[in-house]
């Protein structure tokens, strides 16, 4: 059976034209954050990877070659090649687009850092994190034209229809996500409550993993003061941050999230654009699923024996670091795949088509 469309299509707007534009815009993005990293390099400004481990120069020219190398990539599968050059292409962004997706293991680190009021810690740090994130993005979305161009599908929608695909684009009615999907999302979800508890027993003034809540309170005793505001009405500012994210994967599941409630002041009734919840949801859903799947796959190693058990640190005893940092992997990476089950959904149910 046809998907249900909206009766009335709207003109397409430079922003509704699918991804034929990413090419073009990963063309600028290349040069300019090659231009970014050789300036960086030879003037030898400090830009961390990690906090006290900046990127070497040599590092850093590699980077650069590497984003020239994907922005001709781009440019290359824009213009419909043959099926050498297609292939060129696909491998240039095969190998690059996982250069720069590194960059977004740290971008939800860095959102909840601004978000708790603690400032920015490193200013070029935190640029390059953007930058390799608008790489990563626009790479991928180019490698999405590069695919419908080898396929022979319309370029805009990705679909198979006669003609060029200029009409106006048809968005799908509201619907909600299967409910495989959402059971899915739900079982990963479920994996921040324990770490999200045991932080709140803490800020609630409790004692939990042999850790007491005064023990908690001096490791936390250089945080912004918005955090501490939040801690002293038993909120704790990563649980917020959570929660925040709880609420971009129920939006990505549910027929809200595809048009703005009632409760919504000035949009309540209209669509909601497309990439609006999307593009978060893919930015931290890297991150983070990337970030749990590193704690656990750590804390199986410690377990077995291949790597050091953490000691005894800021009052927490060794088997309170290791339920902690359990906790911690199913948390992230609980709501980064949480994410990726929602915004896999959400694409395949709000994909426009051509009109005729």
């Amino acid at each position: 059976m046809a998907t249900p469309v909206e009766a009335a299509p709207r003109p397409p707007s430079w922003s509704s034209r699918g991804p034929v534009w990413a090419p073009y815009a990963a063309a600028v993005w290349g040069p300019l954050y090659a231009a970014v990293e050789v300036t960086w390099a030879a003037t030898g400004t400090t830009v961390p990877w990690r906090p006290g481990d900046p990127y070497p120069a040599a590092v850093q020219l590699v980077l650069a070659l590497a984003a020239v190398t994907a922005a001709g990539a781009c440019l290359l599968g824009a213009r419909a090649p043959g099926r050498a050059g297609r292939t060129v292409a696909t491998a240039a962004l095969a190998v690059t687009i996982p250069v720069f997706a590194v960059g977004l293991v740290a971008l939800p680190v860095e959102f909840v850092t601004l978000a708790s009021g603690a400032g920015v810690e490193s200013a070029t740090g935190l640029a390059q994190i953007l930058l390799n994130s608008a790489g990563a993005a626009l790479l991928t979305l180019s490698a999405v034209v590069l695919r419908r161009r080898a396929r022979g599908r319309c370029v805009r929608c990705g679909q198979d229809h006669p003609g060029a695909g200029g009409g106006p684009l048809v968005h799908p009615t509201p619907s909600t996500a299967s409910r495989r999907a959402r059971l899915a999302a739900f079982a990963l979800l479920g994996g921040l409550l324990p770490w999200a508890g045991v932080k709140t027993i803490w800020t609630l003034g409790g004692d939990a993993l042999g850790l007491t809540a005064e023990q908690w309170r001096r490791i936390n005793a250089g945080a912004p003061l918005s955090a501490h505001a939040l801690a002293s009405v038993g909120i704790d500012v990563t649980v917020l941050a959570a929660m925040l994210g709880v609420f971009l994967a129920l939006g990505l599941l549910y027929r809200w999230g595809m048009r703005f409630p009632r409760w919504v002041p000035f949009l309540s009734g209209t669509r909601v654009p497309r990439l609006l919840p999307l593009i978060p949801a893919w930015l931290t859903s890297a991150g983070l699923s990337v970030y749990g799947i590193g704690i656990m796959v750590y804390v199986t190693l410690t377990v077995l024996g291949v790597l050091p058990a953490a000691g005894p640190s800021d009052g927490f005893t060794a088997a309170g670091i290791t339920w902690m940092a359990v906790f911690g992997g199913l948390a992230f990476g609980g709501l980064g795949l949480a994410l990726l089950t929602g915004a896999r959904s959400y694409a395949a149910r709000t994909r426009p088509i051509c009109g005729s």
